[in-house]
């Protein structure tokens, strides 16, 4: 994995945007704090993001005043690549795997 993914908050824009297609910055930042439950400082926000287009991961376009991100070809296979190792650690939530070992604590 790059180390443009190793980050929580990046790999979560990147999983808001693969959700939604394109978003503002100002979505994706209502979105993120809403999932964190917390304010992000706007600095360390712009950062996020402006990394993530340098990594090439997301592409952003100008409509009007704001600017809108969606994911790359490449940030998608990333970001797949990443679901996908999460599955072979994790197994499916639900599964009998998961209930014999709920039963066993």
């Amino acid at each position: 994995m790059t180390k443009f993914l190793r980050s929580g908050r990046r790999r979560d824009l990147c999983v808001l945007l693969a959700g939604a297609g394109e978003l503002s910055s100002q979505q994706l930042k209502t979105r993120l704090e809403a999932h964190y439950d917390e304010r992000i400082d706007p600095k360390s926000f712009y950062g996020t993001l402006e990394s993530l287009v340098d990594s090439g991961f997301l592409e952003v376009r100008t409509e009007g005043l704001a600017d809108r991100y969606s994911l790359t070809e490449g940030g998608r296979r990333r970001l797949d690549e990443h679901v996908a190792w999460i599955g072979e650690h994790v197994g499916e939530v639900g599964s009998e795997d998961d209930a014999s070992a709920e039963e066993a604590r």
